[in-house]
């Protein structure tokens, strides 16, 4: 497949201990990891995807870094096709809340999505999900990303493959309580050099801003009196080092 972008709208959502809601405008990359997209030269710094800002940072390309992940919890990635969902870097500054990776067999059929969380203390962790036939999938909260929550709870996620729309909530659940929820929403539009000058346009700087987001709403927070959590030593995944 040709790369793909997406204009789209992040929003989240807090409900506890304060209610908190933010919007937050940026663009992201739907690609096959070993076809980046086929840029003019002037404008390949604002669309890179490099190895070392994903998994463990090590694996000579992206895919082998999913690849060896996958192999330390049994699963063989083999011939499967790759779409990630990502930012790519831009003028060498990159941030990803979230990447996530469609793995599909080459029949067709699902074989797994995983979902890669980095934080603001540069630190990542990855979730290998199961979805069922609605996109929908579940798994232990096990890494810290808000200074504002524990590292307990649930996420519960719905994460279509991207087609003309762009359409993924993931919302935390701790016990009864459903204290945070994040959607992106966003329309597909041609990867082209044309499209993407259109995004730098829109949102310069795209992962900058994204950062400088991140760390402002986290300072309303805790001017608003949210307690910070202590953040727990992380321990490196296999297949994540």
């Amino acid at each position: 497949m040709s790369a793909a972008l997406y204009p789209c709208t992040v929003t989240h959502v807090r409900t506890g201990p304060t209610r908190y809601a933010l919007r937050h405008r940026t663009y992201l990359w739907l690609l096959d990891p070993d076809e980046p997209p086929r840029l003019p030269p002037p404008l390949r710094p604002f669309a890179r995807f490099e190895a070392r800002d994903h998994f463990g940072g090590t694996a000579p390309t992206i895919r082998a870094g999913l690849a060896a992940f996958l192999a330390a919890r049994g699963v063989e990635l083999g011939d499967a096709r790759v779409l990630m969902l990502a930012h790519g870097r831009v003028l060498g500054h990159v941030f990803n809340p979230l990447t996530l990776y469609w793995c599909r067999r080459a029949d067709g059929t699902p074989l797994c999505t995983v979902a890669e969380v980095h934080n603001t203390y540069g630190e990542r962790h990855c979730y290998l999900l199961r979805a069922d036939g609605a996109h929908r999938a579940s798994v232990d909260k096990e890494f810290y990303v808000s200074p504002f929550f524990d590292v307990d709870g649930r996420y519960r996620m719905r994460l279509p493959e991207p087609g003309q729309r762009l359409q993924l909530t993931v919302r935390l659940e701790q016990g009864p309580e459903r204290p945070f929820t994040a959607t992106v929403r966003g329309r597909r539009t041609p990867g082209t050099a044309a499209g993407l000058l259109r995004c730098l346009l829109r949102r310069p700087l795209s992962t900058l801003a994204v950062s400088a987001a991140i760390r402002f709403h986290g300072i309303r927070l805790y001017l608003r009196g949210l307690p910070v959590r202590p953040r727990p030593r992380h321990l490196p995944q296999e297949g994540v080092q």
